[in-house]
């Protein structure tokens, strides 16, 4: 796998062929450069957005594999490259992007560790209150193995993820960041019904 280069627009294909030998090591950063990403960005439960949430999802996607041992560690690598990037140039939403898809290469590798196929719920199923219907889980299937150790590739890394200070630091910040852009769009909405209020017609 080769890295991205630093342009922050475009495909993956795009920025593949603009990449040169001094930006091996960098990766996009479009939150630094856009509140909107930013500001829109939602840390969620677990992976929860990092398959939606562009453009990081479309820079990181394509890094993302476990379908092997091999290639489940070349890959964690690229994303951990990506990470410690992140990290390293401020931005949080591009480092908890990583952190997510290493989170999910340890999750989706550990379904077909667990299942047979990985499917992890009945299709189409649900019980009578509502829920999915949890597959029982398999053992000895073919690749069992093989995707157990790729689960644990990435369940490896993604702790060091959830620990790194910086990462940690960077998130409070974004968080106190968020608190205060809340803040300060509930004042404007304030602001906007006291305005509306002045506007009408008193008889």
């Amino acid at each position: 796998m080769s890295s991205p280069s630093s342009s922050s627009t475009g495909s993956t294909k795009s920025r593949d062929s603009h990449k040169g030998e001094e930006d091996d090591d960098s990766w996009p950063t479009p939150s630094l450069s856009s509140e909107e990403i930013r500001t829109s960005y939602r840390i969620g439960r677990g992976e929860q957005g990092v398959l939606t949430f562009e453009p990081y999802k479309s820079i990181l996607l394509p890094y993302w594999r476990f379908k092997t041992v091999p290639i489940a560690r070349e890959s964690c690598r690229m994303l951990t490259g990506a990470f410690e990037y992140y990290v390293r140039a401020g931005d949080f939403v591009g480092a908890d992007m990583a952190r997510k898809f290493i989170q999910m290469g340890m999750t989706r590798a550990g379904r077909y560790a667990n299942r047979a196929g990985g499917r992890k719920y009945q299709a189409g199923a649900t019980d009578a209150a509502g829920k999915k219907i949890l597959l029982p889980k398999t053992d000895g299937h073919k690749g069992q193995e093989e995707k157990r150790k790729a689960s644990d590739i990435f369940r490896a890394q993604w702790m060091k993820c959830k620990e790194d200070e910086e990462y940690c630091r960077l998130k409070q910040c974004w968080q106190q960041d968020m608190k205060a852009v809340k803040k300060e769009s509930n004042e404007e909405l304030k602001q906007e019904a006291r305005e509306s209020i002045k506007q009408e017609p008193t008889g």
